[in-house]
């Protein structure tokens, strides 16, 4: 059976330079209090960075599938400011602000309406099957030069 397009997953979208990904909290996010978890919000972070890096030309998946490597988070800089709660709809803005041969470094904030409730700076490295860092294929450095503004360092 085919998938329509209206069946595939949600991949969130880009506007003025940052990649936009809508959640919901769910009971699963939160404690027994209804407040999502500190830990999820990595999570929200992951499904966003991923689809803003396909949507900007990395496949990640078939990059895995083919051993040639894959993103590990190398850097993860958080910061606190208001909680997210049971039912609330949450948009994750991404910006990739720095390319390098074996990395990528993204801006990434939780927005509730016009209230950020979390911002990170996180670095993903690329690394070969043996968990060591290896460049980043030459067709997503050239897909992500410029992209948001990012820059570029060799």
């Amino acid at each position: 059976m085919e998938c329509a397009q209206s069946d595939r997953p949600y991949a969130g979208r880009f506007l003025d330079g940052e990649h936009r990904f809508t959640v919901r909290v769910y009971y699963e996010d939160t404690d027994a209090g209804g407040v999502v978890y500190h830990a999820n919000f990595l999570r929200f972070f992951e499904r966003a960075r991923t689809d803003m890096l396909a949507l900007a030309g990395a496949d990640i998946a078939a990059t895995l599938n083919a051993k040639e490597g894959g993103y590990v988070v190398a850097a993860a800089d958080l910061r606190y400011l208001r909680p997210a709660r049971l039912g609330e709809v949450l948009i994750i803005l991404s910006r990739l602000v720095e390319v390098r041969q074996a990395a990528c470094t993204i801006q990434q904030r939780v927005m509730r309406d016009d209230q950020m409730l979390v911002e990170g700076k996180l670095t993903v490295a690329f690394v070969g099957t043996d968990g060591r860092p290896k460049r980043q294929p030459t067709a997503w450095i050239e897909a992500f030069q410029g992209f948001n503004g990012a820059e570029q360092k060799t």
